[in-house]
């Protein structure tokens, strides 16, 4: 393996590893004992999980199964994933179902879940009393959206931007390689992992400054992520693409693989930053509703851009990744400049329900 790789990789190490050694309790955002204890307890569990996976089991060595089951974590539930990854072994190296085994493990496991939960979360079901059926819901959350424009501007921010993370996900691999060229994918997808830890450290530093506001901020983290995925085209337009099969990684490939870390880093920054202002201007009682009416739309344009994947140069494809980002800062913009005005009028969420309630369309619970 070339040593640009090692030389990308270690040197995101170091910026990382800096980042949290030096960081002070103004550096860190306060948080309660009992996140904490969870905070502790999931990176026990998650360790503990890495071991398991990663035994081998009758000369099968299951390591690649690791990046799949460390996901089931995130159920909150960390005996899930240790028997998600002992199943899976099972399944690969005792019953010989081999590639195929994490998927079956997945499939097994999550059919249990489902049974578990309908059957013993009356909150699937709803309080007969008072509760909504999903057209209700979703009239509730077209009310909202209609009636508050800065919830409309955090949805389409948010499907803007996760629409283009999406393709970029699926586009990184043929536009680092256009010419099957031979590169470590494995070490890059490490590398690329490795830059959205830095950019969530960065977060965590920008959202612990009570002098720098989120709504600011992401408007520069929106543009700098439309200049890195329009490196693909800048580069095609100035580098002439090579012809030959094989070999190395291009120089223009070089390029795009630094503008990819840097957009990955742009993603550490966006989660947890979208997850505040989400908290600030939308009801906790509706706020997954309400995002779930946006990710309709995201959905059916990830479908279409994976379905006409070839219709286009992958070039174009950044380039419109691009501009959806670049719309995304200019909302950005807009969205500050409402937060400031509803930071002069404060926003009375019980009069818009009174007003809904009056328009006999059922809105959002506060």
């Amino acid at each position: 393996m070339e040593v640009f790789y090692y030389v990308v990789f270690g040197g995101l190490a170091a910026v990382a590893a800096v980042m949290e050694l030096s960081k002070t309790s103004k550096d860190r955002i306060a948080t309660s004992s009992a996140f904490n204890a969870f905070k502790n307890n999931y990176c026990l569990v998650y360790s503990l999980m890495m071991v398991v996976v990663s035994l081998p089991q009758r000369g099968f060595d299951p390591q690649w199964l690791s990046a799949t089951f460390s996901k089931a974590i995130f159920l909150g539930n960390g005996l899930i994933a240790i028997v998600s990854g002992l199943f899976a072994n099972l399944l690969a190296g005792n019953l010989g179902f081999g590639p195929v085994a994490p998927f079956d493990a997945a499939a097994c496991l999550l059919g249990i879940g489902m049974a578990i939960i309908l059957s013993s979360w009356s909150e699937n079901y709803g309080d007969p009393s008072n509760s909504k059926d999903l057209i209700t819901q979703f009239k509730g959350a077209a009310v909202a959206i209609a009636a508050e424009e800065i919830i409309a501007l955090l949805g389409a921010i948010q499907s803007l931007f996760e629409g283009s993370m999406y393709t970029f996900v699926f586009l990184w691999t043929p536009a680092l390689s256009p010419n099957d060229e031979d590169i470590p994918h494995g070490f890059i997808f490490a590398t690329l992992m490795l830059s959205s830890m830095l950019g969530s450290s960065i977060a965590s530093r920008l959202m612990a400054r009570s002098t720098l506001r989120v709504e600011f901020y992401m408007q520069i983290v929106f543009a700098v992520s439309a200049f890195t995925l329009l490196l693909p085209l800048i580069s095609n337009f100035f580098v002439a693409p090579s012809t030959m099969k094989g070999g190395s990684i291009s120089f223009s490939g070089r390029v795009q693989l630094l503008g990819f870390c840097v957009f990955e880093a742009c993603i550490g920054i966006f989660w947890p930053s979208m997850m505040k202002m989400r908290s600030q201007y939308i009801p906790e009682e509706s706020r997954s509703t309400i995002m779930n009416f946006f990710r309709i739309p995201l959905n059916i344009f990830v479908c279409i851009i994976l379905y006409n994947v070839n219709a286009f140069p992958i070039s174009i494809m950044f380039g419109m990744c691009s501009i959806f980002l670049f719309m995304a800062s200019v909302l950005q913009r807009r969205l500050m400049v409402v937060a400031e005005t509803h930071k002069s009028k404060p926003h009375d969420w019980t009069t818009l329900k009174e007003k809904d309630s009056e328009s006999d369309m059922l809105s959002i619970q506060i």
